[in-house]
């Protein structure tokens, strides 16, 4: 399953293992500088950690940064992960 909003894509499957396991993407094609990608993945690491009671332990996540996750505020990306995680779940 795949949801996709305006600061990251969300792709999730069953897992393999009994563990829940997630990865983070930023590429070097998005983010031109090491910092950014840096950024990127800093604030989904930070958004993940905030709402990990959503994710379900049986599925494996892979979340894809997109370039607007720069302009992003903590509390807004913390909701829309939040809402990603919810959709699913479902």
């Amino acid at each position: 399953m795949t949801v996709s909003g305006f600061y990251f894509i969300v792709k999730a499957k069953p897992a393999v293992k009994k563990d829940s396991r997630y990865g983070l993407v930023a590429s070097k094609r998005t983010f031109k500088l090491a910092v950014a990608r840096n950024r990127a993945k800093r604030l989904l690491r930070d958004w993940i950690a905030y709402n990990e009671h959503l994710m379900n332990p049986d599925m494996d996540y892979i979340f894809i940064a997109r370039p607007a996750i720069l302009i992003c505020s903590r509390e807004a990306g913390r909701k829309k992960m939040a809402y990603a995680l919810k959709k699913i779940s479902k």
